[in-house]
């Protein structure tokens, strides 16, 4: 990558965006607060645990305002960006206001006593409903421009990034690391093994598919896919199964950690190990958070999966393609191929610095108030980042569900699913074994 081309991704690349957007928002909380002020207005959010219409009808009428005030700030940060690099302001506007409408209707609904008694969250609202129109319905081509899944859970990252203190990142990473690398490392041998001995699949298919169960999900799957020179169909396939057990997990690891009784911290590190999508995971452990009232169950699973896997995708693609140019490719296609630690650089995810970033400046401010956490900085400094949060995650598992059409995934044929899923055999019980039993000491302390 030429230092020009380097320079351009700053304002190019979905990654940087989603850093600059949530260390935005961020620091306009900060100056706020610090100015006596607070963004908890602006962050807007449905009354907790409403029972009657009046309630809601009465909210809608004082801050109708508020409501078309951040669809503009949203609309306009999100509009320019995505100008930016590449799409159509005139696509994604209508989009992103019907995203924005249906993300209010969901917050509302989920907000009811009824879905707060089912541990009902908005981000799985949002993914039930987005599953239901997605497949049943057909969606108008100016409507895909403003599906941007991997954008808004990148912003919503950075912002989770402000509500994890540092100290707890210095004491908690390394297990979340050896625990992450030591299931990665299985992970992706045995689907690799199975799609390439068993299946007879192309060595870079099965790499592809490794990655995408191993490591970090859709986007490991396109970075190592690119790494390898993987066909863009085997990255599709791949995507499509990694898609479908994310979903499948965001019901069946809550379910199972309720059943097994399992303290929320140790809940949330299975769940970021077994999980293979940072926006599925994190429904699975709001779901454990809310249904216990302790949000360790967050903490431990961002730890595990933006820490502990996530940093390994430059490092994976890196390796596979040397590992590709020296023994699978032959022919012209192999000479000439750039390698080296810039490939670390180039599929490093981005918006994992600003995740680290937020941290650190959240934690200074913190230690550098003089005012009370509990009655003064969680709820005008922290809670108004966790709202707006809360909000990018509707439209990730929104935009997820609009986009899974469970009838193509037929197309594909069964062995690259069976091979993931034989993956998905070993990484759970391994997973639930190294957090219940070898690190378990280390979750239950989180806070």
């Amino acid at each position: 990558m030429s230092e020009r081309e380097g320079i351009s991704a700053l304002w190019k690349k979905e990654d940087w965006w989603a850093v600059w957007l949530g260390l935005g928002i961020i620091a306009c909380a900060i100056v706020f607060f610090f100015a006596g002020g607070t963004l908890r207005p602006l962050a807007v959010s449905p009354p907790k645990e409403w029972t009657t219409f009046s309630e809601i009808t009465t909210h809608l009428a004082e801050k109708w305002t508020w409501y078309f005030l951040l669809f503009l700030v949203f609309g306009a940060v999100f509009t320019f960006s995505t100008s930016v690099m590449g799409h159509k302001a005139k696509h994604y506007v209508p989009g992103f206001l019907l995203i924005y409408l249906v993300s209010v209707l969901i917050l509302l609904v989920s907000q009811s006593e009824f879905f707060h008694r089912h541990s009902l969250e908005a981000p799985l609202v949002a993914l039930i409903v987005g599953l239901l129109v997605g497949n049943f319905a057909r969606l108008p081509g100016w409507l895909d421009s403003s599906l941007r899944t991997e954008y808004y859970i990148k912003t919503g990252i950075v912002l989770l990034g402000a509500t994890l203190p540092l100290t707890l990142i210095i004491t908690a990473g390394p297990i979340a690391f050896l625990q992450a690398t030591i299931v990665s490392l299985c992970t992706w041998l045995v689907m690799f093994f199975v799609a390439t001995r068993v299946f007879h699949l192309d060595k870079r298919f099965g790499a592809v598919l490794g990655a995408g169960g191993a490591v970090c999900g859709v986007t490991a799957s396109i970075a190592v896919g690119g790494a390898v020179k993987a066909s863009k169909e085997h990255v599709a396939i791949s995507i499509s199964i990694v898609s479908l057990w994310a979903l499948v997990m965001i019901f069946v690891l809550p379910l199972a950690s309720n059943a097994l009784g399992l303290h929320p911290g140790v809940a949330g590190a299975w769940i970021g190990t077994s999980e293979f999508a940072d926006a599925a995971g994190y429904a699975a452990a709001q779901t454990i958070a809310s249904a216990s009232g302790n949000e360790a169950a967050i903490h431990a699973f961002t730890l595990m999966k933006v820490i502990g896997r996530d940093i390994w995708i430059g490092i994976w693609a890196l390796a596979l393609s040397i590992i590709s140019v020296t023994y699978w490719e032959r022919g012209p296609e192999a000479a000439g191929r750039a390698l080296g630690v810039g490939v670390i650089w180039a599929r490093f995810p981005k918006f994992v610095i600003g995740f680290f970033l937020a941290s650190v400046i959240m934690s200074i401010v913190v230690m550098a108030s003089s005012a009370d956490y509990a009655t003064v900085l969680e709820p005008r400094l922290i809670a108004p980042i966790k709202t707006l949060r809360t909000w990018t995650f509707v439209f990730t598992f929104l935009c997820i569900g609009l986009t899974t059409r469970f009838r193509e995934l037929a197309k594909f044929g069964m062995p690259p699913f069976w091979a993931f899923t034989v993956g998905v055999a070993i990484n759970v019980p391994l997973g639930y074994f190294l957090s219940t039993v070898v690190f378990r000491e280390y979750w239950i302390a989180l806070q």
